[in-house]
């Protein structure tokens, strides 16, 4: 415990734990400790308090609060990437899933981070990831999220991903979705998406808006349905339009009847470090902040 992370980090352990003394926690205390901090700072919090009160912090966030608001606490605890393996576990919980949650964290990462959720969701949990997707997608969706879970993104390479391939892979979706007679082969299109990198995606929907009319955009919101589409559309956004797509996604867990809390948490706390952007984009889209939109929709701590 006297390697530390520097003094600052030392203080807001402290207080987190004078703050969970006793009986009932002093929530304002906590949040103020954990909440203005960025993903590193976080990190540096989780192992430091364990080090210094032999308590993981993310079991004092479960001990201490109740229903979402002990959800967002316990995520902030956590490093960010066992954050979001805790994420999947929240959304397959129960009967049936929150397919937007696994779709916005499964699709449209990059290799790296897709890797990095698979070896830490065994590493918390001793179940393989896939093995969970499994039980719990079918179809088109299960084909999307495995499509994505292979971290088979090319790394881009202009004397590869040339004008022409661009060309030949818009000509194979259209024949493949809205050129095809009968039905969709979406295990295709799947495979063409998730393996090209972002700057031949949008060569991509560029080709096929001067040949076909639409944007890769509209025309798999023409051709797709229901989750699938949303999943499929929310990759291609990652790829091309990121902070507008998390916008969206924000916005999707407030819309209709009563908020998507799940939903809204994962994406609050994982883009944190975008956020400056993503409210910009916000804004632009939407005439509304982030903040407004938060308060509007959600009560209490």
């Amino acid at each position: 415990p006297d390697e530390g992370f520097g003094t600052d980090i030392d203080e807001d352990c402290q207080t987190i734990f004078e703050a969970t003394k006793g009986w009932g926690a002093n929530a304002q205390r906590v949040i103020d400790a954990l909440a203005n901090k960025d993903a590193n700072e976080r990190w540096k919090l989780s192992r430091r308090y364990k080090e210094l009160f032999d308590k993981p912090l993310d079991e004092l966030m479960k001990k201490e609060f109740k229903g979402d608001f002990k959800f967002g606490m316990t995520c902030l605890a956590m490093p960010l990437d066992e954050a979001e393996c805790y994420m999947l576990k929240k959304a397959t919980d129960g009967v049936g899933c929150n397919i937007a949650v696994v779709y916005s964290i499964m699709c449209g990462r990059t290799n790296d981070e897709i890797n990095r959720v698979k070896k830490n969701y065994f590493k918390l949990y001793t179940k393989d990831l896939g093995k969970l997707m499994s039980s719990e997608l079918r179809g088109d969706m299960e084909r999307l999220v495995f499509n994505s879970m292979q971290a088979g993104e090319e790394t881009y390479d202009p004397q590869y991903h040339t004008k022409d391939l661009a060309t030949e892979h818009a000509e194979a979706i259209y024949q493949k979705g809205q050129g095809k007679w009968f039905g969709t082969d979406e295990k295709s299109i799947f495979k063409i998406l998730c393996a090209a990198p972002p700057q031949h995606i949008q060569n991509i929907s560029d080709v096929y808006a001067d040949k076909y009319g639409y944007t890769l955009f509209k025309a798999m919101e023409k051709e797709l349905s229901g989750n699938v589409r949303d999943g499929t559309v929310f990759l291609l956004g990652m790829k091309m339009k990121p902070f507008e797509t998390i916008a969206k996604l924000i916005k999707t867990a407030c819309a209709g009847i009563g908020t998507d809390e799940l939903l809204l948490t994962c994406c609050i706390i994982r883009y944190q470090m975008v956020m400056k952007d993503v409210m910009a984009a916000h804004i632009e889209l939407f005439g509304k902040s982030v903040h407004d939109r938060v308060r509007d929709e959600c009560g209490g701590k």
